[in-house]
Order: C-alpha cells, then structure tokens, then sequence
C-alpha cells in the first residue's frame, strides 16, 4: 500500500485558489448529502441507464452483483438528467472516499493549477471528469448502478502531473515506513492498480475504474491543449555548465 502524503512545492508561485475551492466545494455537497440522505444521493449521482436513455428512473429496481439480488431505490434528478454527469462530480460515499480524494487534490492539483492557470486548471479539472463518466457509461450503458465522486476527474489531474513532474519526489507512506518516491512510480503504480481492478472485479464491487482510466488518460492527452509544459530537467556539471 502506498499512501501519499505531499510532494516538491518549492517551484509554486501563486496561490491555488480553485483547487481549495474544488476541495471546499466537495465538502460542502458531502455534508448535504448526510443531510438530506438517500434521496439526494440515488437522485444527483450518475446512472449509466439514466444518460445512454436520457430518461429519470424513479423507483425500486432490482441488480445482480455477485450471485445476489440488491434492491436499488432510485429518486428525481435534476432536468435534464443529464446535468449528474456534472452533480456527481462533486458526491462521495464515504468518509474514507471523500478523504481520499481530497487528499490526493490538495497533493496534485495545486501543482498542475501553478502551471496553466486558475481558469484553465478548473475548465480541465471538470473535462476530465465529465470524460471519466462517459469512459465508465460506455463499458456499462445498461447499469442502473447509481455512479458518484470526484476520482474520475482527480484521475485527469494525477495522468496530466505523470506528464509534466515525472521525475518530481513525492512523499509516501510505504510498508509504514515514509520515503520519497518519483512521481512516475507513485502514480505509475496507481493507474496499473485501476487497470487490474477494470479486468478483475465485477460491476457492483463499488468502484467505477473504467471512470479512473477514463479520467488518467484524458488528462495525460488534454493537459498540453490546455498549456502545461513538461517540467525541464537540467544536469548541472561541475563548474557551473551544462550541456
């Protein structure tokens, strides 16, 4: 298990505004949620059916998963429905999955927000995840399996950072021991984790991968039409000059 915890900020010069407010943002719609319940959750989270069908489910339906039959009670959406793509973008289902996540922007999005610019990294960070949803809608467009949380666009965020920081130390918690680790490794090791869950875990585990891949790659892709540059690595010889 490797947990990161921080990264090299010693190259940011301005205040990433949009990332703590993405963060504040998404604790906000988590403390509405455990207000308002079921009802807001299975109705603003994303199901596949609702969007391949543009049509608002509202009652008790019946899935499969694992051998076993799961009752899914399904509430009112917004209008049209498909503005989840956008609400679910900001829901989570747990205390564990929102901290997560937060965690990982507070750790990569300030970096990817100092490179292209506040308007920028927000107009990226929702493409992503809106491109996170139909990656996961096209490998299930019949699920009626309510879909929610920001992984898939804080997945565009860690595929555009492997591109640009490579090679930038990231602190981690290996083993409970805290080491250093090259960006390409940590977040390397994370999207192969997100491949292998794709190919062996079944609809209904509780995690939409496809939506994390989806996310990865749109952001390694996008991430240079939206400005970013690959971090310059230069080798300083003795006496000052380099090649």
């Amino acid at each position: 298990m490797v947990m990161p915890l921080g990264d090299d900020n010693s190259d940011r010069h301005i205040l990433p505004i949009v990332t703590y407010a993405l963060i504040v943002v998404n604790i906000l719609v988590w403390l509405l949620e455990l207000s308002l319940g079921e009802r807001f959750i299975n109705g603003y989270s994303t199901v596949p059916f609702e969007i391949t069908n543009s049509q608002d489910l509202v009652g008790t339906r019946t899935i499969e998963a694992g051998g076993q039959s799961y009752a899914i009670q399904l509430y009112p959406g917004p209008v049209p429905i498909h503005l989840t793509l956008l609400s679910s973008m900001f829901m989570h289902a747990s205390w564990m999955h929102i901290g997560g996540n937060m965690l990982y922007l507070w750790i990569f999005g300030d970096n990817i927000e100092n490179r292209i610019g506040h308007v920028r990294f927000l107009g990226f960070y929702l493409l992503c995840g809106l491109v996170a949803s139909v990656a996961h809608i096209f490998v299930t467009p019949k699920s009626i399996i309510p879909s929610l949380g920001a992984s898939g666009a804080i997945a565009g965020v860690l595929g555009a950072y492997l591109l640009l920081f490579p090679k930038r130390k990231v602190k981690v918690i290996v083993m409970r021991q805290l080491v250093h680790m090259p960006a390409f490794m940590v977040l390397g090791l994370w999207i192969l984790l997100q491949i292998f869950g794709q190919f062996t875990v079944t609809e209904g585990g509780g995690v939409a991968y496809m939506a994390h891949i989806g996310g990865f790659i749109a952001g390694a892709v996008l991430i240079f039409l939206f400005g970013g540059r690959r971090e310059r690595i230069i080798d300083v010889y003795p006496g000052g000059a380099s090649p």
